[in-house]
Parts: C-alpha cells; structure tokens; sequence
C-alpha cells in the first residue's frame, strides 16, 4: 500500500509540472478583460475598446509599458479570434502555440498511455462529434452603416430538437469484429453498431439575432454566430455567417479605405476659383477650396476623410475628389470671342496622341 502511494505521489508531481509547463504564458483572456466564455464578437469588442485606448497614435509620449501592453493586446487578439489557435491555446496554454497542437489527451500523450491508477492512461479517444451544415446569408448594408457603425437585428427561425414518442438509433458507428473459423483461424468483419436514443422532432424557433456592424467593416467580410447553423440530430448545430454586401452610394465610391467622388463646377468656376462644402457619410462637412485654374479631371485629395480602418478606427483613408467642368451651352459672338482669347492669352494647342498609352511613350 505505502509502495503505491509513492507511485502517486510521484506521478502526481510529474503531472504537476506538465500542466505548469503546458499552461504556462501570458493569460490572453486577462488581457482583453473577457471570461473564457466569451464568444467571437466580445473578443472583437474588448479589443477594439482596449486597442483605441492603448494606440500609440493617441500618446505623445513613448512609454515602453505601454507598447508592451499594446503588443500583448494584439497578440491574444491574434489567438483568441482565431477558432483553431484558441484551441490549442484553451488545451496547452501560449507554450502548445509555439510547438503546434499537441492533439488528443495531453495527460495520456504525455504517460505514453501508461496507467498510474488515476484513470488518465489507456483511455479510448472520443468519437469525433458530427456538425450540421453552416450556412451563409448576404446582409446588404448601406456605406452610411459601415462609415458609423451599427447595430441590426434580424429574426432567424431555427429547427430545435423537441423530445417525441419512441426510440431511434443514433451514434452509428462502424466497429470491426473478429470471428474464429477454426482453430487457428480467425476473420475480421466490418459491422454497424447504432445506440437507441430517445426520439426527437424538429420544431421551428423563432430567435432575434444582433448583428454589429462595426466601424470599417468590408463588402464580403463575415459576421458568425456560432452554433446558429443547421442542426444535426446526432450532434452539434453548424455555425450561420451573414457577408456583408454593401449597396451601392449615389455620391461615394469606396476603395479599400478610400473613398472617391465627383464634383462638377461651372466653367467660370473653373477658371476664377471656388469653394464648396461636401456633407460626409456621418453629415460632417468636408471644405473643398479652389484657388486656381481647376482644369476637367483635376483631382484633390482629403486627407483622414475616408473610411475608418477596420483593426484601428483611429486611422483613416483619404477622400480623393475629381472634378468635371460644366462649359456653357450656346454659341459665342466674334466680339466674345476676342474677348476670350485676350483674358487667356494662350497659344493655339492641337496635339494628337495616343491617351490610353501616355505612360508607355512618355
């Protein structure tokens, strides 16, 4: 008796260090301020929140705690919104990261399957758990949303599993099975063995679900919910993604996080000079000034009026105006004419050339 409580003992150390070693590292959850629960957009959340308040944009000073904590910041994001790397982070801690997934039982790997009398070795891994189907779903969202953020609600009615009368066969497995033909021969057989579980029937449910349109989200970015997907009656539900399409803007244009527009002016704004306002996707007004000749496809640039960046909602692209010169209907008399041609005081220009392939003979 006392030989094999030393053998506990000492194979309870053993696992004490394994499991000091394994789980070692930062604590990713602490950092992002969120529970071990937590799902995908609360992960999201918190780090925006936090990131926003520890960017080094928005400090003068350079503080070394700071860009740690910063850098911590982005590192647990990088796992934790990362369903295969959270994982393998939930099972070996920031250790089993850098050495790549350690699969199957730690404890049983780690014994080499051997039994110390606490039930880790010898154990037979678990059946691979079936998933329903994911589905996906286009959400249309407007510019305006993306620019500002938003929150829509839509109404998902779900199958959900409801007991029913009667038994049905579940966990279908296929099992190999050795008969004796004689002595000394045996043969191997392929067979299907099902369990009997109690019956259930598909009821539809209805449910609100939240989307949150983040500040710089993209056309064709993915918004999940998890085990929200079809349902599989011998295991877990699949996931439901809705992708974001944005509809189309009447005044802007969005290329990555720039967004682009046109301004048409007067042919004796052109010439003299103008300002203007320009009413932005949250109604700010954006200041477009001309003191110069502004000559048809002449092109400003606004520097931090374009989109939001999705990862830093402190940084964003630029607005980048073209404008198009509205010339006077009508005709010109000679003393108009004359007239003209003495205020510009320009040469008579007639060129020919090949404008689609300027760069390659320039």
């Amino acid at each position: 008796m006392a030989a094999f409580g030393v053998k506990q003992v000492l194979s309870l150390s053993i696992l004490l260090i394994f499991i000091v070693e394994t789980l070692g590292g930062r604590d990713f959850y602490k950092i992002l301020g969120v529970s071990k629960s937590a799902t995908t957009n609360q992960i999201k959340k918190a780090y925006r929140k936090m990131a926003k308040e520890l960017h080094p944009d928005k400090r003068q000073d350079d503080d070394e705690e700071a860009n740690e904590q910063f850098q911590d910041l982005g590192a647990a994001y990088e796992v934790l919104s990362d369903t295969e790397k959270r994982k393998i982070y939930d099972k070996h801690g920031e250790e089993g990261l850098k050495k790549g997934d350690m699969s199957g039982d730690p404890f049983s790997s780690f014994f080499g399957g051997f039994d110390f009398g606490f039930g880790f070795g010898g154990q037979e891994k678990d059946r691979e758990i079936p998933k329903g189907g994911d589905v996906t779903m286009n959400l249309d969202v407007t510019l305006e949303e993306l620019y500002n953020g938003n929150f829509i609600e839509i109404i998902r009615y779900k199958p959900v599993a409801k007991p029913a009368k009667g038994t049905r066969k579940c966990n279908c497995r296929t099992e190999m099975v050795t008969q004796s033909l004689g002595p000394g021969r045996f043969q191997m057989t392929q067979q299907q063995v099902c369990d009997d579980c109690p019956n259930v029937k598909m009821v539809p449910e209805e449910k609100v679900l939240e989307v949150e349109i983040e500040p710089g989200m993209r056309d064709g970015q993915e918004y999940p919910f998890v085990a929200e997907g079809e349902p599989h009656i011998d295991g877990e539900p699949g996931d439901l993604r809705f992708k974001i399409r944005q509809i189309k803007h009447r005044q802007f244009e969005r290329r990555g996080d720039d967004l682009f527009t046109n301004v048409t002016v007067s042919l004796s704004d052109a010439l003299t000079g103008f300002e203007m306002e320009i009413k932005h996707l949250d109604n700010h007004m954006v200041n477009i000034k001309r003191d110069k000749i502004t000559w048809p496809g002449a092109r400003m640039r606004k520097s931090h009026e374009g989109m939001p960046n999705y990862e830093n909602n402190n940084v964003k692209g630029s607005l980048f105006v073209t404008f198009d010169i509205d010339f006077p209907k009508g005709t010109l008399n000679d003393e108009q004419i004359e007239g003209i041609k003495k205020i510009l005081n320009q040469d008579t220009v007639k060129t020919v050339y090949n404008g689609l392939q300027m760069d390659h003979f320039s």
